[in-house]
């Protein structure tokens, strides 16, 4: 693959596969429908809030890839799968409504984002930086999803 598709692939995968989910799941939303916790934000602002994230990891993973000579096989593997978790994780809320299981789900993709980020951290610093914001929407999205299960 050349240079060029590389960096499109790159920066691009998750905000494209992200686009693809949301049309999978796109008829199942059930959001409004929903008991709340405190604090929940309009479901307007989930995709615009996503499209950021996605775009931020597409460009961490680009820029570690662009400005490092290794090959991290570790670093690469828990980028993938992380990023195969979450996109699962709309599924499985909205498709599958699991509202407890998703918990624990969620907890594990929040697991994972710590780990890549303390690995993006060991290869380009940059890189850990531009997955903060998705942790703590993480961090949000736990509170968030433990709420909607004991409220509903």
């Amino acid at each position: 693959m050349n240079n060029f598709i590389k960096n499109i692939f790159y920066l691009f995968l998750p905000i494209f596969l992200g686009s693809i989910i949301g049309l999978v799941i796109s008829n199942f939303i059930d959001y409004n429908y929903l008991i709340k916790p405190v604090l929940s934000p309009p479901g307007y602002l989930f995709p615009i809030v996503w499209s950021i994230i996605y775009l931020l990891l597409g460009i961490s993973f680009y820029l570690y890839k662009k400005n490092t000579n290794t090959n991290n096989k570790r670093l690469d593997l828990v980028y993938y799968i992380s990023l195969f978790i979450n996109l699962f994780w709309s599924i499985i809320f909205f498709i599958f409504k699991w509202r407890l299981f998703i918990i624990y789900y969620t907890i594990l993709l929040l697991a994972l984002v710590i780990y890549l980020i303390k690995l993006f951290k060991d290869e380009y610093s940059i890189s850990a930086y531009l997955n903060i914001p998705y942790l703590l929407w993480l961090i949000f999205a736990t509170y968030l999803t433990i709420g909607v299960y004991v409220l509903n």
